[in-house]
């Protein structure tokens, strides 16, 4: 059954607009986007077979242009649509945690993060540098490496807090297994980074872990 064919509170687009995003499930708002179904198959029902083909929202909004492309309706004008979306969705965060003190939108911090890392195939280091009153200078991918590690240098670290004129910085890394719980290894590493920057009065205000379904915060574990 097409989608115009279901009752009209039923229908994807009608119940956003009446109850917002929100209310919508994964499968009702990748419909929405998707817009049309193939033969034989509404937007909702194609939108399912995508999440179940990929596994989740978020791995298939990490997918490939080849992984992507691979499936029935979906080519390269889909996946430009698609990343179109999530590049103008981490845009807006990041604006938004330049407009204040990044301290205030801790929610914001973490949405951004897990928009940026959340679902990538490797590990990815990042920095994000502020001025004294905690504003956003920059976001920086400092460093990547494989599926279970990315090599960290304090050094490389401090040269880059020196070169923006940091007084704050917040780090995050993913781990590519989807688990957020911090090794033993990211708590050496966060002492490390600390240490070495507290030498240029560079302060270190949080460590974020980036899971499948957590984000684990140092701050809040009392490990900063």
């Amino acid at each position: 059954m097409a989608i115009s064919d279901w009752p009209e509170a039923e229908r994807p687009r009608e119940k956003l607009i009446e109850k917002g995003a929100a209310a919508l499930s994964d499968a009702e708002l990748l419909a929405i986007f998707l817009r049309t179904g193939i033969t034989g198959v509404s937007a909702v029902e194609l939108a399912r077979k995508l999440l179940t083909h990929f596994g989740s929202l978020t791995k298939l909004c990490a997918a490939s242009l080849h992984e992507f492309s691979e499936l029935p309706g979906m080519g390269p004008a889909k996946f430009a649509q698609l990343q179109a979306v999530m590049e103008m969705a981490k845009r807006a965060l990041a604006e938004e945690l330049k407009n204040g003190d990044i301290m205030d939108s801790p929610q914001s911090v973490r949405n951004y993060l897990c928009l940026s890392l959340k679902g990538k195939p490797y590990e990815v280091f990042v920095g994000i540098f502020l001025d004294a009153r905690h504003r956003t200078i920059v976001t920086e991918e400092l460093f990547n490496g494989t599926l279970t590690q990315a090599s960290v240098y304090p050094r490389e670290v401090v040269k880059r807090a020196l070169y923006h004129n940091a007084a704050a910085m917040i780090f995050a890394h993913n781990h590519p297994s989807g688990i957020a719980e911090p090794s033993t290894a990211d708590e050496i590493l966060t002492q490390s980074l600390k240490q070495a920057l507290a030498l240029v009065d560079v302060k270190v205000l949080d460590h974020f872990v980036i899971g499948s379904s957590e984000v684990v915060s140092f701050a809040e574990r009392g490990l900063i």
